[in-house]
């Protein structure tokens, strides 16, 4: 199943909030005939945009191949939150890598935070980028490991910008009936994820980046140069970049065993008005700790923009606005009868270790995916990191591909089957409060 074409209309954007209130960029053309370029990147979502950023700015002549638009898949469709750390949590990394190595993955995610606010003001993105991030759980035990992590940054890492959350303290924040207490993160952001890559797509432009929409990648052909066909031309390169996550398909089979496609979905609820404070007294996001995690905030006309809910397969469920509103009315009852104006899914990249994948997968072939649900900061900052390792300085780079990748059992035919079964598992584990 080739999923860039799964779900989605050739070329359009999804009817989300982010596409109605985005900043509109005219269509790129798409690639006719042959191209050179000093490096091909392939995929204009959050990676491939800021590799080609970084490329253009260092002087390198770029190509950037989109089957889509800029921003079609998980980079214009995600919840938008800025993330501390890494996807894994440091103690984790400390026992799968040691603590000097966690010491450097903890920089460096602190690097993509700050690499993303950077972009952001260096570039004037108007893509309502905000602090604040909460943490909430849902049980006693949830809250008891929250603060433990907190503590364990701070005392460790010297991070400070985490405040505990007690019941009181959260309900003041989030008065949802089913967090008890949590963490609120400051030194983490959220944003209008459409917004933020459209702004890194004209700053790619401004930089002399050929950038090329409705131009599936068919063949891939490595070599020197390395050969990259579409339907309607090709390019010659002299260096690859693959920054196609969750929509990779079969251009790169060591990849696609180590990143799995799954989907999630988010719902935009009417505008709440003076309601808004009985969801959040603060213009924060939150994200709790549940398997399926449910992820929100508020937008800038005061809908609640909630995601979750799960769907087994690659195809959209037939009505996302109820199967997300499962989990919305769980975490706000008052919002039963609510209004839903917009509802969409997307795709994303995981991994086995919910860490991102970097490889050097050939002496003139890079690749970097598979966030899992982390990728606003890690996905823009491996799109740098590739960039500087084309010019030779792979330290960050090499740092990221020293993580253990192991593939999904089971390759392509089993893995999926395999997910679902766990999922379904663990999400039963949220239910019954285990």
């Amino acid at each position: 199943m080739n999923l860039l074409h799964s779900n989605d209309v050739r070329g359009t954007y999804p009817n989300s909030w982010y596409a109605a209130t985005a900043r509109p960029l005219e269509p790129f053309a798409r690639l006719q005939g042959e191209a050179r370029a000093d490096v091909c990147v392939i995929g204009a979502g959050y990676t491939g945009l800021s590799a080609a950023l970084h490329l253009a700015k260092a002087g390198r002549d770029v190509v950037l191949l989109e089957a889509h638009r800029v921003g079609f898949g998980a980079s214009g469709r995600n919840g938008g939150q800025l993330g501390s750390g890494q996807r894994m949590d440091q103690d984790g990394l400390e026992r799968l890598m040691g603590v000097a190595e966690a010491t450097k993955l903890w920089q460096l995610a602190e690097d993509a935070k700050a690499l993303v606010k950077h972009l952001v003001a260096e570039h004037e993105i108007d893509c309502d980028l905000k602090p604040g991030v909460a943490h909430t759980g849902s049980s006693k035990r949830e809250v008891e490991e929250l603060h433990r992590y907190s503590a364990h940054l701070r005392e460790k890492y010297g991070y400070d910008a985490l405040e505990d959350l007690d019941q009181a303290a959260c309900h003041a924040l989030c008065p949802s009936p089913d967090y008890v207490g949590g963490t609120l993160d400051w030194g983490a952001a959220h944003l209008h994820p459409l917004n933020y890559a459209l702004g890194l797509a004209r700053a790619a432009a401004a930089a002399g980046v050929r950038i090329h929409e409705d131009s599936e990648v068919l063949e891939l052909v490595e070599g020197q140069p390395v050969r990259i066909r579409t339907e309607t031309g090709h390019v010659i390169a002299d260096n690859v970049i693959l920054a196609c996550n969750g929509y990779l398909g079969k251009l790169h089979s060591q990849v696609a065993a180590r990143v799995m496609p799954i989907n999630n979905f988010i719902a935009a609820t009417e505008p709440l008005g003076d309601d808004a404070v009985r969801v959040l007294t603060e213009d924060v996001a939150v994200a709790d700790c549940k398997f399926v995690v449910n992820y929100f905030r508020l937008s800038r006309d005061k809908r609640l923009l909630f995601g979750g809910g799960e769907s087994y397969g690659y195809r959209f469920p037939k009505d996302i606005a109820a199967l997300v509103r499962k989990p919305m009315t769980q975490i706000f009852p008052h919002l039963a009868d609510v209004r839903i104006d917009y509802a969409w899914g997307g795709t994303l990249g995981i991994t086995m270790k919910r860490m991102p994948f970097l490889a050097r997968l050939g002496p003139n072939l890079l690749s970097a995916s598979g966030y899992s649900g982390h990728g606003v900061g890690t996905a823009t900052h491996a799109g740098q990191l590739m960039a500087l390792a084309i010019q030779g300085e792979t330290d960050g780079f090499d740092t990221m591909a020293r993580v253990p990748a192991p593939s999904f059992p089971g390759g392509g035919t089993l893995r999926s089957p395999l997910l679902v079964l766990a999922m379904t598992w663990f999400s039963l584990r949220d239910r019954l409060g285990i």
